[in-house]
């Protein structure tokens, strides 16, 4: 059917705090496999092969000199921003689902755009992400805990058996 699972509402939590009603934008992290080409005599054409994740980074923007956010810039080494993106899901047929996205990750960039009067305020913030999450429904999508070594697709550790075979 057309018209699935179209994103309708949003709502962002900083630290604990909510910001629905004052966020106007927000950018998921891309999730990208880094890849090496191989090719060894006998093949015809390279392949990839899977070398790790790329940085998971995740933005948001909101229309207010928010001095709550900018005072989480930089969190010290050991602590970390938690974040979570919650969406409603709405299908043609009026149905509804929840997709939420976990994140864990510093503030490494605080955008405070062009100040001028009459001008709208914005403030764009960038977190580097150590941990991230997606659920849709009660579906665990993707789980990615880049210190633990943890890469769960769709229900399946992909690292399971290398984090065995280095003891972990």
């Amino acid at each position: 059917m057309a018209a699935n699972d179209i994103l309708k509402y949003l709502n962002l939590f900083v630290d604990g705090r909510g910001y629905a009603g004052k966020i106007e934008e927000y950018n998921p992290p891309d999730l990208t496999v880094s890849t090496e080409e191989f090719r060894a005599g006998g093949m015809d054409a390279p392949i990839d092969i899977d070398m790790g994740l790329e940085k998971l980074t995740c933005s948001f923007v909101l229309p207010s000199y928010d001095a709550d956010v900018l005072a989480l810039f930089g969190v010290k080494s050991g602590a970390a921003v938690q974040l979570t993106a919650r969406g409603s899901l709405e299908s043609r047929d009026g149905t509804t689902k929840a997709v939420q996205h976990k994140m864990q990750g510093k503030i490494i960039s605080l955008a405070r755009g062009t100040w001028g009067s009459g001008n709208k305020p914005s403030l764009t913030v960038t977190v580097s992400l150590t941990y991230y999450s997606e659920i849709v429904g009660q579906r665990t999508i993707n789980e990615i805990d880049v210190i633990n070594m943890v890469r769960i697709i769709d229900g399946v550790d992909q690292l399971a058996e290398h984090r065995a075979n280095i003891g972990l």
